[in-house]
C-alpha cells in the first residue's frame, strides 16, 4: 500500500475543522473519516497482480549513443488498471526518466518506452519493476515490484576507428591489393579460371568444370595468414586513470585498432583478457564478425585490484598455438609490476614469439616535467622525473631481451601500435 500526495492534503485540511471545533473529538472524527476514506479507496484499486510484463529490448549500444527499453504491460483482470509505474536501472545507465503514467484497460497491452543514454562502458542491469495502482479517490494505491530482466551492454566507443582508413590504405600496398596480385603455387586458395596449356592438371576444379562445360582450374597463392595474440591487461595498474578513463579503456581501443587492422590483412588474431585468470577471450578468421565479437567480449570487462599473473598469462599464449606470432602486451609500464611479474617469463617468450609490450603513458607527467615555476611545481618536477627515469628503465630492461616497447598517450597509443604492426610486416619479420 502507498499513500498520495492527495491523503497528506486530506489530512491537512482537517486543521480547518480543529481549529473551529478544538476537541479531541473532532479530531477523532478527522481521523476516522480518513481512514474510512483511504481503506475505500485502496479497496476499489485494481490489483497490480492482474498486470504482466515483457521487456523488449534494449540489447547493445556504443558509448556516447542513446537507445530505448519497452516495457509491453497486459492486463489480464477485468478492471483497468490507473496508476504509475517506475522502470528502474542504475544511474550510469543514464535514464532520462523511470516513472511513466500507466492506463491500461482490462483485456489489453501498453507499451512504456524508457530512453536510455549510458555514460559507462560495461553490462547495465535493470532493476525492479514497480507498479502502483491507483483507486478512484486518488488517496491510495495498490503497489508491487516484480523482477522483469533486462541488460543493457554498452561497448566501447573506439575512438581509434578513425585511424583505419589510413591504415588499410597502407596495408594494401603492402600486400599488393592495389596492384596486380602474383598467382602462383602456395597452400591458399586464390580464384577459379579458364585452363590453358601448361597448367597443372591437379589444379583442375572438376565440380567447376562440370558446371561450366570447360576445363577450369584453381589458382593459389602463398600463405599469408600470421598470428596475431593481443593480451589485456585487467590488473590493478589497469585501473589508473588517464584523463577521465581509466588505463584498462584506452588499452582496449589500441586492442581493436590492431584487430581491424589485422583482420583486414587476414592474420589470424586471437584476444584475451585477465589478471590472474582468464576473463574474456574472442578470436576467429571471418573479419567480418571479428571486430564486433572482440568489441562485445571486452565491453563488461573492468579492472581488478589484484596483481597480474604473468606466469598464467604467458602459458595462456603457448596453449593457444605453437606457431610463432606476434603477441602485444597491453599493460602500464609499472616498474614494479613489470620488474616483479612479467620480466621472468618473458625470456622465454620471446624464444618462440615476437613480443611487443603496448604502454598507455600519462600527458599530465610530461606537463609537470614542464612546469617549474613555482615551489610546488619544482617538487612536482622532480617527481616526475623520477617517475619518467623509471619507465624509460623499465623500457630499457625489456628492449634488451628482445621486446619492442611502446609507451604513447592514450590519444597516440593505438595509431602507434598500428604503425608498428604495419612496419614489422613492411620488414617480413611477422
Amino acid at each position: 500500500m502507498a499513500l498520495t500526495y492527495r491523503a497528506v492534503v486530506l489530512a491537512l485540511l482537517g486543521l480547518v475543522p480543529v481549529a473551529v471545533w478544538p476537541d479531541a473529538t473532532t479530531v477523532r472524527w478527522w481521523v476516522l473519516a480518513m481512514v474510512v476514506l483511504v481503506g475505500l479507496d485502496l479497496l476499489l484499486a485494481s490489483s497490480p497482480k492482474a498486470l504482466a510484463f515483457e521487456r523488449v529490448g534494449p540489447g547493445q549500444v556504443r558509448l556516447g549513443e542513446r537507445t530505448s527499453t519497452a516495457l509491453l504491460v497486459t492486463n489480464t483482470g477485468r478492471r483497468q488498471v490507473r496508476g504509475a509505474l517506475r522502470d528502474a536501472w542504475p544511474p550510469s545507465a543514464g535514464a532520462a526518466t523511470t516513472r511513466h503514467t500507466l492506463a491500461v484497460p482490462a483485456g489489453e497491452r501498453t507499451r512504456v518506452t524508457t530512453t536510455l543514454d549510458p555514460t559507462r562502458r560495461g553490462d547495465r542491469i535493470a532493476h525492479r519493476v514497480t507498479v502502483r495502482s491507483a483507486g478512484p479517490l486518488g488517496l491510495a494505491a495498490r503497489q508491487r515490484s516484480v523482477e522483469v530482466p533486462g541488460r543493457l551492454r554498452v561497448l566501447h566507443p573506439f575512438p581509434a576507428r578513425k585511424h583505419l582508413p589510413s591504415r588499410l590504405a597502407v596495408l594494401r600496398q603492402l600486400d599488393g591489393r592495389a596492384a596486380l596480385r602474383t598467382r602462383g603455387q602456395g597452400t591458399e586458395f586464390d580464384s577459379l579460371r579458364d585452363y590453358v596449356d601448361g597448367d597443372d592438371v591437379r589444379s583442375i576444379d572438376w565440380r567447376a568444370t562440370a558446371r561450366r562445360q570447360h576445363l577450369v582450374v584453381r589458382t593459389w597463392q602463398p600463405e599469408q595468414h600470421r598470428r596475431i595474440v593481443i593480451v589485456v591487461d585487467t590488473s590493478r595498474t589497469s585501473a589508473g586513470r588517464v584523463g577521465d578513463a581509466p588505463r584498462l579503456d584506452a588499452a582496449m581501443d589500441a586492442a581493436l585498432l590492431l584487430t581491424a587492422l589485422a583482420g583486414h590483412a587476414r592474420d589470424r588474431v586471437q584476444v584475451f583478457a585477465g589478471d590472474r585468470s582468464v576473463v574474456a577471450r574472442a578470436s576467429g578468421g571471418d573479419r567480418a564478425t571479428l571486430l564486433h565479437d572482440t568489441i562485445s567480449t571486452l565491453a563488461p570487462i573492468e579492472s581488478r585490484l589484484v596483481e597480474a599473473d604473468w606466469s598464467l598469462l604467458a602459458t595462456e599464449v603457448s596453449r593457444l598455438g605453437t606457431q610463432r606470432a606476434l603477441v602485444v602486451l597491453l599493460t602500464p609500464l609499472e616498474s614494479s609490476a613489470i620488474e616483479q611479474g612479467l620480466l621472468p617469463v618473458l625470456p622465454a617468450l620471446c624464444a618462440h614469439h615476437r613480443v611487443v609490450v603496448a604502454s598507455v603513458a600519462d600527458p599530465a607527467v610530461a606537463r609537470m616535467r614542464i612546469d617549474r615555476d613555482t615551489v610546488a611545481g619544482v617538487y612536482d618536477a622532480a617527481a616526475a622525473e623520477r617517475t619518467t627515469a623509471l619507465r624509460e628503465r623499465t623500457a630499457t630492461a625489456l628492449g634488451q631481451l628482445g621486446v619492442d616497447v611502446l609507451d604513447e598517450p592514450p590519444e597516440l597509443l593505438p595509431a602507434r601500435l598500428a604503425d608498428h604492426y604495419l612496419m614489422l610486416k613492411r620488414h617480413g619479420l611477422l
